[in-house]
């Protein structure tokens, strides 16, 4: 009996520390993943309906171009296109790692083999990062990738799809792989269907206007950027449109005052999550084309499909 005890004794202490084991995992793996979300965004505090300079210093840095924004679906890898030492567009990243942003450093995806990359986009399953790739402006801008390997990326690919039959860039996609781009030889935004992962077609985006169109995950909404046509001014701003039931654009409706300043706004982009708009500015006082990075809620937007 008194073996018995024992026995059951001891079978109790081990289940007890088993499970205090698992629970102290498991609060382990909570506290680790919610210490992240501190650092996420270079630690940056989350903007509200007032758009802010983001990382200023560290990634929107006066006096030089910066772009482009892209994310990966965790959010703990950022690329984006900035001027280097020739004014030349190149793509630059950073990771998430042990808590630290590592240093900015650039991408090279081409190896040298195109002068300038830029409009990154991280494919919403992390797989492929689409740019546009090109040797000199409005001559050779084509949509290339890079496929993800085990810890590092492949060299760079020439997409081949119709939809490089002309001049293109600002590759993005939604969630269901549709890569959306703009065709600047016809001046219009146009989609390709996913089809396996490759695009053997492709189609224009009936809209009024607009430019480097941005859809979000789900396509139920696309921004782009436009010359104002609202008043005398001929800046940039940034404009949305709903999709409707019957599958129709509705009216860009132009994202206010709040975004859309005096100066060019440009290149937006959502974050995976849906949280964030990005997108850049001229900076104030110095030469147009010169801009930093903001951020904003979307909720700007969310207040904006409540009018319609």
């Amino acid at each position: 009996m008194k073996l018995i005890i024992n026995t059951h004794i001891i079978f109790l202490f081990t289940g007890v520390l088993f499970l205090n084991a698992c629970n102290a995992k498991k609060q382990g793996s909570i506290t680790d993943k919610s210490s992240n979300k501190e650092f996420l965004y270079f630690g940056q505090k989350p903007p509200g309906l007032t758009p802010k300079i983001f990382a200023p210093g560290i990634v929107s840095i006066d006096g030089r171009f910066e772009g482009i924004v892209s994310f990966s679906s965790d959010l703990t890898e950022m690329y984006f296109g900035a001027d280097n030492q020739d004014n030349e567009t190149s793509i630059y990243f950073s990771k998430l790692e042990n808590d630290k942003w590592t240093p900015l450093k650039r991408a090279n995806f081409t190896n040298g083999r195109k002068n300038e990359e830029l409009h990154p986009f991280v494919s919403l399953d992390d797989k492929r990062i689409y740019f546009t790739a090109m040797d000199s402006a409005f001559a050779d801008e084509k949509i290339w990738y890079v496929n993800r390997l085990e810890d590092s990326w492949s060299d760079a690919i020439l997409l081949d799809s119709p939809v490089n039959d002309d001049l293109v860039f600002f590759p993005n996609q939604a969630k269901n792989g549709d890569l959306y781009y703009f065709n600047l030889s016809k001046r219009k935004t146009y989609y390709a269907p996913n089809k396996n992962g490759e695009f053997p077609e492709a189609q224009e985006v009936a809209l009024e206007f607009g430019h480097h169109a941005f859809i979000s995950p789900s396509q139920d909404y696309l921004i782009v950027t436009a010359r104002n046509s609202e008043d005398v001014r001929r800046d940039n701003d940034m404009y949305v449109y709903f999709k409707k039931k019957d599958g129709k654009w509705s009216k860009p409706i132009n994202l206010g005052n709040t975004i859309n300043t005096n100066f060019n706004e440009k290149g937006p982009r959502i974050t995976p999550d849906g949280k964030y708009l990005f997108f850049g500015r001229d900076e104030r006082n110095i030469r147009p084309g010169l801009s930093n990075i903001y951020w904003v809620s979307t909720e700007i937007i969310e207040n904006l499909r409540s009018t319609q």
